[in-house]
């Protein structure tokens, strides 16, 4: 099994309630999609990042889920309303079973 990546998640310094803002996220991950095959010949078993989730303080605000057609180290980035000031809990899962999760404080001028 892959051991999970540390994902870089970037977040606006400053928000205020109400603001939109974008959130950024940047994962390495090679991506391996089950069709190359290694020095020996043998198939390189598919393991890729298939869904994607970010949870604001346990209210789901963003879920992909990605296929094999998807970049190694694959870069998201996506809008939410801020509600307040919270934790942001980004999540990936890949098909080796490997989870990181990663938390994120945001806190509103």
């Amino acid at each position: 099994m892959m051991s999970p990546s540390k994902p870089r998640v970037r977040l606006p310094e400053t928000a205020a309630v109400g603001d939109i803002i974008e959130i950024r996220a940047l994962i390495t991950h090679v991506m391996e999609t089950g069709n190359r095959t290694d020095a020996e010949g043998r198939r390189v078993a598919r393991n890729i990042i298939h869904t994607v989730t970010a949870h604001f303080e346990g209210d789901l605000v963003f879920k992909a889920e990605l296929g094999p057609g998807i970049s190694a180290n694959p870069f998201l980035a996506f809008h939410m309303k801020v509600p307040g000031s919270g934790e942001l809990r980004v999540a990936w899962h890949d098909d080796d079973g490997g989870i990181t999760i990663e938390r994120y404080q945001l806190t509103v001028a």
